[in-house]
């Protein structure tokens, strides 16, 4: 083999590891698509988009069983015609309260607009629920629009904008008991107890 075709070889070879790392330079991460969760359910269907879907964050920061939810979202309607919300079904809770402006029993969503469900004079309550939820647990919604059709999406129990207190903790050694005394005979019991 005669000399530059040796050297040609091994700058192949000793430059191939770079050339591939930088294979996936520049390319769109898996991560570069996916929505934050602190941002809300998102879903399409037709020309309808849905965005930051969620239950408010609940008074006391959980849901009781028999509690409504309000569910806050925004229909966005990116097409040239009219469309109407009509329905919202799901499971865990025992009804559906929707309120338009102007109307009830629906929300009408106008070609090109947005309606913002929690304001704009638009609500969406779900009624009766049937077990508990707190931050981060979902129930998963059916919505109906007359045009569009349906879309099925989770939706979570919004993250509180400030701290919730959590009240007291527990006192595992049993120390608030016997002050000083109660956490020196805390500590001998566990020296016997070999730990």
């Amino acid at each position: 083999m005669n000399r530059a075709l040796r050297a040609a070889t091994a700058g192949v070879l000793l430059l191939s590891p770079v050339a591939l790392s930088a294979c996936s330079a520049g390319q769109v991460t898996q991560t570069a698509t996916q929505e934050r969760d602190k941002v809300g359910a998102m879903a399409q269907i037709g020309d309808i988009t849905l965005r930051a879907a969620e239950l408010e964050t609940p008074r006391g920061g959980s849901y009781d069983a028999g509690d409504d939810a309000e569910l806050t979202l925004a229909l966005v309607n990116g097409g040239q015609d009219d469309d109407t919300l009509v329905a919202v079904d799901g499971e865990g809770f025992g009804d559906v309260e929707i309120e338009g402006p102007g109307s009830s029993d629906e929300i009408e969503i106008a070609a090109g607009q947005t309606v913002f469900v929690g304001e704009d004079d638009a609500s969406i309550r779900l009624t009766d629920l049937d077990d508990p939820l707190i931050t981060g647990q979902f129930l998963e919604l059916t919505l109906t629009f007359e045009n569009a059709g349906e879309v099925t999406l989770p939706v979570t129990v919004s993250t509180p904008d400030d701290v919730q207190d959590r009240g007291e903790t527990f006192d595992f050694h049993h120390e608030e008991e016997g002050g000083e005394e109660g956490a020196e005979e805390a500590a001998r019991e566990r020296e016997s107890a070999g730990e």
